[in-house]
């Protein structure tokens, strides 16, 4: 379903967005680092790679023409979406691809794993150091989410 140019969609973290419209959608078969987490780069320094992947996907929205397909409702009540934009086909395999987000695997039947070996083997992103899965990081951080 494409969005209106007046839909008003704004990224919330790396793999959610909300509509003017007040609703949740967050993408389909990807999980990104939570707004709050940061992430280690080779040398040890942290970095912000929560504030990060909200940046990416916020700028991959605004390409234009984004689209959501409806795939599901997860159990916070949002859209589980697989969203495109203007020369971005699958804004979740993009984000995995560039180190922004890790792959959900075979759960979704949108496995990205090849995305996220080149993302791993090119140390994009996340991958430049060492990160604690974000559903790691959201239990060990439960208010912080």
């Amino acid at each position: 379903e494409p969005f209106g140019p007046d839909a008003n969609i704004v990224s919330i973290d790396g793999d959610s967005l909300r509509a003017g419209d007040g609703a949740d959608y967050r993408i389909f078969g990807i999980d990104a680092p939570e707004l709050k987490q940061s992430c280690k780069e080779a040398n040890g320094d942290d970095w912000l790679c929560g504030r990060a992947a909200k940046v990416r996907l916020t700028k991959l929205i605004k390409a234009g023409n984004l689209t959501c397909e409806i795939k599901d409702t997860d159990r916070y009540g949002r859209h589980v979406a697989l969203c495109s934009a203007d020369g971005v086909p699958d804004i979740g395999e993009t984000l995995v691809r560039e180190g922004y987000a890790i792959d959900l695997g075979g759960k979704t039947g949108y496995a990205y794993a090849n995305a996220e070996r080149e993302a791993r083997e090119a140390k994009r992103g996340i991958w430049r150091g060492t990160f604690q899965r974000p559903s790691a990081w959201r239990q060990d951080n439960p208010r912080s989410n």
